[in-house]
């Protein structure tokens, strides 16, 4: 790795699920990491999170105590969103809102150094639409991270229309700095991993929707006739109904194709507060200890 390509310090814009496992995966590699929310109730939470994290690798050997010790240590929890001044790179991961994200992105590139990569974690959102908020689109991109991020290697590095090459490369650098494996996207839509699994996953929820098969026969199905880890509903309630929601809208206003609209059913559950095993139930019902360990 060149001179260049040494990340001192990396910020995090949101304590949520995917913020703190960034900010986790980063510390892991030891790079000191910055992670901000404006409310100290959220900063708690995270805190709360990663701690439970590293007990469970402590509990699993994957860590010593020392270890998690130190790696806790190297990530500072912040309400004071100036004090990500100096990152190597800025990763926002907050609420799927191109209003929030992007006066967010405004607020950032108004004091962050021109050398330093501005990344957003959407699923959803085009990052062009993100990098028209800034001054200095060549170093906006997208770096789509997959949950949990401990554990999930695959990191998707999206080019806008005017990001720059040079932040390509630091950006897949830094993916193979923290242990992830870097694929490159255009900027469109779904980028690669969810232009793929959306319609299959809106495939098995009309499935569901239409009483062809039970729930527990749908993923039954997919586990063990195509060796899928899990079935594709508990695979939705798992990533957040509400954030695939707002993935197919996304994927539907932009290509207008009927697999990626979303059925009627999720919309229902969604509305409801249905979201998963974030939210104790989704297609299936979750006890308070499993909600406590995936959200």
């Amino acid at each position: 790795m060149q001179e260049q390509d040494v990340f001192t310090q990396v910020g995090v814009v949101g304590a949520g699920f995917m913020g703190s496992g960034i900010a986790e995966s980063t510390a892991r590699a030891g790079i000191p990491v910055i992670l901000y929310e404006p409310e100290e109730a959220a900063l708690r939470r995270s805190r709360d999170r990663i701690d439970t994290s590293l007990e469970r690798a402590v509990a699993g050997g994957k860590l010593d105590a020392a270890a998690a010790g130190e790696l806790r240590d190297r990530i500072a929890w912040t309400t004071d969103l100036m004090a990500l001044d100096g990152s190597d790179v800025v990763v926002e991961a907050i609420v799927e809102d191109v209003k929030v994200k992007g006066k967010v992105f405004r607020d950032i590139d108004a004091w962050l150094s021109p050398d330093s990569l501005l990344a957003s974690n959407t699923s959803s959102i085009p990052i062009a639409q993100l990098a028209s908020w800034t001054q200095h689109r060549e170093r906006v991109l997208g770096l789509h991270f997959f949950s949990p991020v401990p554990v999930m290697k695959l990191v998707e590095v999206v080019v806008a229309l005017d990001t720059g090459a040079d932040a390509v490369l630091r950006a897949q650098a830094f993916a193979e700095a923290i242990g992830k494996t870097a694929i490159r996207t255009k900027d469109r839509s779904g980028f690669i991993v969810n232009m793929l699994l959306v319609p299959y996953l809106m495939a098995a929820v009309r499935m569901y929707e239409e009483g062809f098969a039970s729930r527990e026969d749908i993923d039954t199905g997919m586990k063990l006739g195509a060796a899928h880890p899990m079935g594709p509903l508990t695979l939705c309630d798992f990533i957040g109904l509400d954030v695939l929601y707002a993935v197919c809208d996304s994927l539907y206003e932009e290509f207008k194709r009927p697999e990626y609209a979303p059925p009627p059913l999720l919309k229902r559950m969604v509305v409801s507060g249905h979201h998963g095993r974030k939210s104790g139930r989704g297609f299936y019902e979750y006890s308070r200890a499993r909600v406590g360990a995936a959200a």
